[in-house]
């Protein structure tokens, strides 16, 4: 058997099954099934939440089992959430690029930048 794929390898949108089938009984059902919010997800994004949930969603471990920084697999993490639509957490962190930006384009002064990037 093939592992399943859940984007269309052309234009990257979702696939539908059509035909479902039981090698057991041989039963066959067709029609259009939705594939849920794993259709949403790539291959690999399907393979980091198996390693997360065998890992009991101990990020650390994960990222360890990678060999990737922790960074990383925070960032992958956040990545999947944003598939399905979430936003991802920020915890409780100061977006820097933000705070500079606003500081940039003068919405904020050194002050209150200060302020924020210390928080």
């Amino acid at each position: 058997m093939y592992p399943l794929i859940t984007r269309d390898p052309v234009s990257g949108h979702e696939l539908i099954v059509t035909r479902l089938e039981s090698p057991r009984s041989g039963i066959v059902i067709e029609g259009q099934f939705d594939l849920g919010w794993i259709g949403r997800l790539t291959r690999e994004q399907l393979d980091f939440v198996e390693l997360l949930v065998k890992n009991r969603g101990n990020i650390q471990k994960l990222a360890a089992d990678l060999d990737i920084a922790y960074n990383t697999a925070r960032s992958r993490l956040d990545e999947i959430v944003t598939a399905l639509g979430g936003a991802p957490e920020n915890d409780g962190r100061v977006d820097r690029r933000l705070v500079l930006d606003r500081l940039a384009a003068k919405e904020i002064g050194v002050e209150e930048a200060m302020r924020l990037l210390k928080r």
